[in-house]
């Protein structure tokens, strides 16, 4: 035991100097590290959702609060965060739209509102910097727990007719200096981050169409190859620049972790068509100076009411994320999921809790991390902070520990078994870093000495 404590005193004067060298933990890595994860909805992706009715242009000062609460929420806190992570929670995903806040000179007016025209005036690609100083703030939030957060670009895509990401050849060709110029900014803004700081590229994009499940559905004839393969093509160009952009800024960025979404998030759930594959097929994995910082993200929304018929989609669908996307090379996350009604909760509630402890457990058994959908704390209960929601959070948190749920890791905070790390990754009392947390014995991370298995 002595020469266990003297090779452990040793070893803390030199942890910080190894930590420092390490390069950011794999993309396999932080996806089972995220274990469990939530998204902050309804918050920072808040918009006027058409450009006949800006409304939030047309009746607030436009300042960041403004947007944030545009749909019902309150100010993200610290507090929230802490309530996340302090419930079993390990992964933050934090949505955010960015063109009401990049400059522009929009000539908004009109009695009964506002209205834009993008062709007339165009959004520039500078983001205002009290919004980026908000969006910073909140992700601030999220890392100071501990936790990962996935920080993206979200209502920028879309059905919605301001959504100026759409996946269209002409439209990616016109877009594409805007989108290098809003990930540049991003990417030097938050650089010097580790690794539980990951980015992702866009959110739901779709065709010239706005069609669901894959790609030219709402196409006349409801499926054009052309169309089609246009779609795919541009999602795949989308994706390339993003990871482009993002490793030409340098420092952390370099092997940073990053996110691309398949067409439309589709997951290739059910069998009622032959296309609903093709997102998952038709995704290529960009390619990376950086070997294995690539994830691959989807949504999931399956009706719940007849449980059964739920849990055989469930099954279905993961086994083609395993075929068509996983095997590619990189990890998956459900980036997004939750029942199609969005009032399953008053709906189908048993029916819905059932599901989400059956969804979280095969995700896991899949190697799939899950961020459910904003329900779970919303509205005012996000200021007090507590649940909406508990007992669906407690199936999600059971799903993934088990039936003794989230129990946390035991601490040693003595003073002389504290030691100097960096930014959550693990190590061993050797100073070597470790790709996970070990199942049994004594591991170093975030500046204390934990004891695994207690």
């Amino acid at each position: 035991m002595r020469h266990l404590l003297r090779l452990f005193f040793v070893t803390a004067v030199f942890v910080p100097a190894l930590a420092m060298a390490q390069t950011m933990e794999s993309a396999n890595d932080a996806v089972a590290n995220m274990r469990v994860g939530w998204n902050l909805g309804n918050t920072l992706e808040s918009k006027s959702n058409d450009t006949t009715n800006m409304w939030i242009e047309a009746w607030t000062p436009r300042k960041p609060e403004n947007y944030e609460t545009a749909w019902g929420q309150v100010r993200a806190t610290p507090e929230l965060m802490q309530m996340m992570r302090d419930a079993g929670f390990n992964a933050i995903r934090v949505p955010v739209t960015w063109f009401p806040h990049m400059k522009e000179t929009w000539k908004l007016g009109g009695s009964n509102g506002a209205t834009w025209s993008p062709s007339a005036d165009p959004i520039d690609s500078t983001v205002n910097r009290e919004w980026m100083n908000r969006v910073h703030e909140v992700v601030d939030y999220v890392i100071n727990t501990g936790m990962y957060c996935i920080l993206n670009v979200h209502h920028d895509t879309g059905a919605d007719n301001n959504a100026w990401l759409v996946a269209d050849g002409n439209t990616f060709a016109k877009t594409e200096a805007y989108y290098k110029a809003l990930w540049r900014q991003i990417a030097n803004e938050f650089k010097d981050y580790g690794d539980h700081l990951v980015f992702e590229a866009y959110n739901e994009m779709l065709d010239k169409y706005d069609s669901w499940c894959f790609a030219s559905f709402a196409a006349p004839g409801q499926y054009n190859k052309a169309v089609a393969d246009d779609a795919y093509n541009a999602i795949n160009n989308y994706a390339q620049t993003f990871v482009d952009v993002v490793r030409s800024t340098g420092g952390n960025n370099s092997q940073r972790n990053l996110i691309v979404n398949t067409y439309g998030s589709c997951d290739g759930r059910g069998n009622w068509n032959t296309h609903l594959t093709d997102p998952l097929t038709q995704m290529k994995r960009p390619t990376d100076s950086a070997t294995g910082h690539i994830i691959f993200e989807v949504h999931s929304y399956p009706d719940v009411s007849n449980l059964q018929n739920a849990k055989n989609e469930v099954d279905g669908e993961f086994n083609k994320l395993t075929t068509y996307l996983a095997s590619k090379g990189a990890p998956v996350i459900i980036g997004e999921w939750g029942a199609s009604d969005g009032n399953a909760y008053t709906n189908n509630k048993q029916n819905l809790i059932d599901f989400a402890r059956y969804f979280v457990e095969n995700a896991k058994s899949h190697g799939f991390t899950t961020f459910y959908w904003m329900g779970l704390s919303d509205g005012q209960d996000r200021a007090v902070p507590q649940f909406t929601q508990p007992d669906l959070r407690d199936a999600i948190i059971k799903g993934y520990y088990g039936e003794g749920g989230y129990t946390g890791i035991k601490s040693i905070t003595s003073a002389n078994e504290s030691v100097s790390q960096h930014d959550g990754a693990i190590y061993n009392v050797m100073g070597q870093r470790l790709n996970s947390v070990p199942q049994h014995g004594i591991y170093i991370r975030n500046g204390k000495k934990y004891v695994a298995g207690k």
